[in-house]
């Protein structure tokens, strides 16, 4: 059976830079935010959980226009491995745009918010035990290292927040990046903006709700949904 990726060395993983490398680096990351989640509350827990969404949704758009297409071409059972960590990925889209809309009063949140740790859980202990070592065994560390590098160009330019319509798989995923991209980042720089200068608030709401309904249409798109699966059909 093929040795989880948590407990090899850099070496191992194929040296600094490999895409394995990077993967377990941000899943560490996240397992230090979910743990701050867990000890935080009220505004506090508002920006730690946005800290995971930008951390989790670029991780994600990596994941599906960069690495699970190789999966899928190298290993004969690589569709289905593929189907269950995007099937993962749409539960966290859905219940982060809930969180977003029922607010932090919602009495839906306490379920939704441990719902969403749970899933996150999940898709590592699948990503680093069942995934990524398969994907190892077909790779050498020179082709690891190469589609690291790839990985994080487009990790760097990914969409930051959740988009439940889009497709899972390319190209549907990857015609709606850029324009989602430019869209969510903006919103982040907005509502950085507005957490520090109480002034702009209300303009600066009412600007970000204008940027989330161009995302709205740009998701909605039929190109947005060429490629999509049970996932992500609604």
């Amino acid at each position: 059976m093929p040795r989880t990726i948590a407990d090899q060395t850099e070496d191992e993983l194929g040296g600094p830079g490999s895409v394995l490398v990077r993967q377990r680096e941000d899943h560490e990351e996240l397992d230090h935010l979910l743990q701050e989640l867990d000890r935080t509350t009220g505004h506090a827990q508002e920006d730690v959980l946005t800290r995971i969404d930008r951390l989790v949704f670029s991780h994600a758009f990596a994941e599906e226009t960069v690495l699970w297409p190789v999966i899928r071409r190298v290993l004969p059972d690589g569709d289905a491995l593929t189907r269950r960590i995007e099937t993962e990925h749409q539960e966290v889209n859905e219940l982060v745009a809930a969180l977003e809309e029922g607010g932090p009063d919602s009495p839906e949140r306490p379920a939704r918010l441990a719902r969403l740790v749970e899933v996150l859980q999940e898709d590592v202990r699948d990503e680093e035990d069942l995934l990524l070592p398969r994907l190892q065994e077909r790779l050498d560390p020179a082709e690891l290292r190469r589609l690291g590098r790839r990985w994080e160009l487009v990790r760097r330019v990914a969409p930051t927040r959740p988009h439940p319509t889009v497709s899972r798989r390319p190209p549907g995923n990857v015609l709606s990046g850029l324009p989602l991209s430019l869209l969510d980042r903006s919103r982040d720089l907005v509502d950085t903006v507005v957490r520090r200068v109480p002034a702009a608030a209300s303009a600066g709401r009412t600007v970000s709700r204008g940027l989330a309904a161009v995302a709205a249409v740009v998701e909605r798109t039929p190109p947005a949904r060429r490629g999509d699966g049970p996932p992500t059909a609604r």
